[in-house]
């Protein structure tokens, strides 16, 4: 069966030639010119991927995104962000957007893009658990790798999927330096673009639902390369 994508962008023409080229290579294609058409198509409709602009009318992108991850939606979300504003992209990372891309755009990236976010999903939730997956687990934080679930004290804690897919990665090698280059390609499935951004934000992300307070780890920086997890002695 077809992968759909939600087209929520309120410049028409932009609409025309993202579906052009989405359907061209067999996506089906869900449009919506405002934010509250989107939220809701994306609610009733649950597609495999969105593409959300920053600007619309009615309700924008960052409170789109926001409150689609508030109520639990695991959809892969990729802002569609202007160039001049660098702050739309930190903004939409934080909000809990999966990537950012830039307009203009080119649209070869933007279809790779599309493409492992999907590909990544899919194998995430069709696959079936691995024989030897093991628990990851490091004081009162345990990863698991079969229920893909995240859990702190036995309690569990609500993060998205390219968060998890992150913190199985680094809780897998403890002592390592993870390239920013290196997560962008295993995690999101693409070659490096760029821009390490998307990392940065996740990191940030999952350093505020899992405090590093008084716990046995410590997920550092390794400034200008990337990201090593520690056990602590």
């Amino acid at each position: 069966m077809g992968k759909t994508v939600l087209i929520v962008e309120d410049e028409k023409a932009i609409v025309e030639i993202l579906k052009f080229n989405l359907q061209r290579e067999g996506y089906s294609v869900l449009e919506a010119l405002d934010g509250e058409a989107g939220l809701e198509l994306a609610q009733a409709e649950d597609p495999d991927l969105i593409l959300l602009d920053v600007m619309l009318p009615r309700m924008n992108g960052f409170d789109v995104c926001r409150t689609l991850r508030e109520g639990g939606c695991a959809i892969p979300i990729i802002m569609l962000t202007a160039r001049e504003e660098e702050r739309d992209k930190v903004f939409g990372l934080e909000a809990g957007a999966d990537d950012y891309i830039t307009k203009p755009f080119s649209m070869r990236e933007l279809l790779a893009r599309v493409k492992a976010n999907i590909r990544r999903r899919s194998l995430d939730t069709a696959q079936p658990a691995q024989p030897g997956s093991q628990l990851l687990k490091v004081g009162d934080v345990a990863v698991d790798p079969v229920s893909m679930t995240v859990t702190k004290g036995g309690a569990p804690v609500d993060v998205t999927q390219k968060e998890f897919d992150l913190l199985v990665r680094l809780f897998s090698a403890p002592g390592k330096v993870c390239t920013r280059e290196e997560l962008l390609e295993k995690v999101w499935n693409y070659a490096y673009f760029g821009d390490t951004r998307t990392v940065d934000a996740h990191i940030k992300r999952i350093r505020q639902k899992l405090p590093q307070e008084n716990v046995p780890w410590t997920l550092k920086t390794v400034y200008g390369v990337g990201y090593r997890f520690e056990v602590n002695a």
